[in-house]
């Protein structure tokens, strides 16, 4: 028996880092600005924080797909030359003329799945666009957009918190928009709780993506049941978000209003990843025992109709 062959980052050779790290010092060079606009919002802005994640998690799926990838030979492809001038010209053009900030990474991103495409060829880029569209999530959301998409998750969070609050026979909530007022055994609270943009659950909800997306990528199995892990994300999110204001709301109310904010709200939000991850845990083993089982039972039932031949002994 022929013995498997064991494949290594190592068995490319000086060569190929040379020209890696060449081409990635252009890169970073034609980028700079990009990159360090990025890096700057990462350390500045928590919502972002784990952009700097994001590449690490990418070299992991690549190192995922390693003897797929050592596998095969490079096979440069000329298209891949025509996508990049073309993205670069693109790109130019928005910096001369449209002048969209968030277009700049996102062709930046662009770029470098061109650059793998022009370098490794096809039979490659089947296993590396993931990794490179994956950083696409460490790319910050513009404010304007950011608002706009967490409202709707501040105002559901608002609603919910609210019912649960006047579920209670010593609280009276009314929620106006994002804003909730609390009366409590027939006194108004001083301050009325503020879900704030950092309340939305925005901010789990793309780091979760993010490794939701690495998850499924990572797991071998049907794509409809990686979309089904994707999607149920958001919903996910949007769980843990309305957790946690209602769990502030009961801080705010029953301990004091000192411990509803800053890093104690912070920490509490921190808490929410791994509940997160319980969720996403359960729709995972819920879709592996269920349809598994499904599968066994199918296959068993294949066997038992199956035609038995019996030999005759001679």
């Amino acid at each position: 028996m022929a013995e498997k062959v064991k494949y290594s980052w190592a068995s490319l050779g000086s060569l190929f880092y040379l020209k890696t790290a060449v081409l990635t010092a252009l890169f970073v060079l034609l980028f700079w600005n990009n990159i360090e606009d990025m890096v700057r919002v990462w350390m500045k802005d928590p919502s972002w924080s784990h952009g700097f994640l994001i590449p690490l998690f990418s070299l992991y799926l690549i190192n995922q797909r390693k003897e797929e990838l050592l596998s095969k030979k490079a096979s440069p492809s000329f298209l891949g030359v025509l996508a990049l001038a073309a993205i670069l010209a693109v790109y130019i053009f928005n910096i001369v003329q449209i002048r969209y900030a968030y277009g700049e990474p996102v062709l930046m991103i662009a770029a470098l799945g061109a650059v793998v495409l022009a370098v490794c060829g096809w039979r490659m880029i089947y296993h590396l666009w993931l990794p490179v569209a994956f950083l696409i999530f460490a790319v910050p959301i513009p404010t304007r957009l950011y608002r706009e998409l967490t409202m709707p998750m501040r105002m559901i969070a608002s609603q919910v918190t609210t019912a649960f609050l006047n579920a209670i026979p010593a609280i009276d909530a009314t929620v106006r928009g994002v804003i909730i007022e609390v009366t409590y055994k027939g006194v108004p609270l001083e301050t009325a709780l503020n879900v704030a943009d950092a309340c939305s659950g925005m901010r789990l909800m793309m780091a979760f993506l993010a490794l939701g997306v690495a998850m499924a990528y990572i797991h071998s199995r049907p794509i409809w049941q990686k979309a089904t892990l994707i999607a149920s994300i958001i919903p996910i999110a949007i769980l843990c978000n309305i957790i946690r204001v209602t769990f502030t709301a009961f801080i705010y109310i029953y301990i004091g209003q000192q411990y509803a904010k800053g890093i104690y709200h912070n920490m509490l939000g921190m808490l929410m990843l791994p509940i997160a991850l319980f969720f996403y845990w359960l729709v995972d083993w819920f879709m592996n025992n269920l349809f598994e089982q499904e599968g066994e039972e199918e296959k068993k039932e294949k066997e038992d109709d199956s035609p038995k031949v019996v030999r005759r002994k001679r």
